[in-house]
């Protein structure tokens, strides 16, 4: 069996570790694949790499094809501030590309399509009086949010008209080792904070990263991604992925100077935090899709420091 996987950053490799553990073949979907990267992470066997755009509908359809693949992960799009700085390039790969994907898996016959959202749909300007379900009213009004809401509509206009099978995960703020190449501030942050507590640096940290935040480490998101590609369909679709709890910023500087004492770092001037009140409700991936958390925020530092350290062996650093 093969999966085609848009993106080949943190989400999709950690996606691939699992699928690759169970005998899954992967074929990334991605202009720029990083070839040291994909060899650090998933070692030199089980995938392969097609060098297109997400806007390229007839290399999807050919990709598709070619591999048989039955399973699609679409994680591809720009993130947070790389969509702000040029909307309409953001539209043209978040939301076109996202609508190339679902045209692609209508057109194959592709059975599952499994996309990669975020909590960044979530209408925060709304006041929430719990941990944010499912049902929460989506766009927040930035680029990145709303058209992450966008995408979702769109995929599910075409779930409903083509009746393939879909299931979506907003997951909470990803982080371990990446290359960030699509502008995760979050996961940039998580890294240079750890990196400078290994290497005796000092991380720059814009204002707006201080933020209290949710987070939710690579290898458990990357295992809901493979239970939401793999589980019989549910009766519910669409999932929340989060560590389930709000860490403020000092919290996380705590924990991370508890296995890098060296950190040091300075907060750089810019757009005020806009901190999370709430944490997500990720009881309905536990119900429906037999997932919890197995890293807390010390666990899922501890293992991105051996990654790191792997990462640095193996001349990445």
């Amino acid at each position: 069996m093969t999966t085609l996987v848009t993106g080949a950053g943190l989400v999709g490799t950690s996606f691939a570790r699992h699928a690759l553990k169970r005998g899954e073949d992967v074929v990334f979907f991605d202009p720029e694949p990083r070839e040291s990267f994909l060899r650090f992470k998933l070692g030199d066997r089980g995938y392969s790499f097609v060098r297109k755009d997400v806007r390229d509908l007839p290399a999807l359809i050919e990709a598709i094809q070619s591999s048989k693949a039955t399973t699609v992960v679409h994680s591809a799009g720009l993130i947070g501030g790389r969509v702000q700085q040029s909307l309409g390039l953001a539209f043209d790969i978040n939301v076109g590309g996202t609508r190339n994907v679902a045209e692609a898996v209508r057109l194959t016959g592709v059975k599952r399509l499994v996309h990669i959202s975020t909590f960044g749909v979530y209408d925060t300007r709304r006041e929430a009086k719990g941990p944010i379900t499912e049902d929460f009213p989506r766009g927040a009004g930035r680029g990145y949010g709303n058209y992450k809401g966008a995408k979702e509509l769109v995929l599910e206009a075409y779930q409903q008209q083509y009746k393939f099978e879909l299931l979506m995960l907003r997951p909470a703020n990803v982080y371990g080792f990446g290359h960030f190449f699509a502008g995760s501030s979050g996961g940039m942050k998580m890294q240079a904070l750890l990196q400078a507590g290994v290497d005796g640096g000092k991380a720059k940290i814009p204002l707006a990263e201080t933020m209290a935040n949710e987070y939710v480490y690579a290898d458990d998101m990357g295992r809901a991604a493979d239970l939401a590609a793999t589980v019989a369909l549910p009766k519910q679709t669409i999932f929340n992925i989060g560590n389930g709890y709000v860490s403020p910023f000092v919290d996380v500087v705590k924990t991370v100077k508890e296995i890098a004492p060296a950190l040091d770092y300075e907060i750089e001037a810019g757009d005020p935090p806009n901190s999370k009140a709430f944490p997500l409700d990720i009881s309905a991936a536990k119900k429906h899709l037999g997932w919890e958390p197995k890293f807390s925020l010390r666990a899922g530092f501890e293992d991105f420091l051996g990654e790191l350290q792997r990462a640095r062996a193996a001349g990445l650093l």
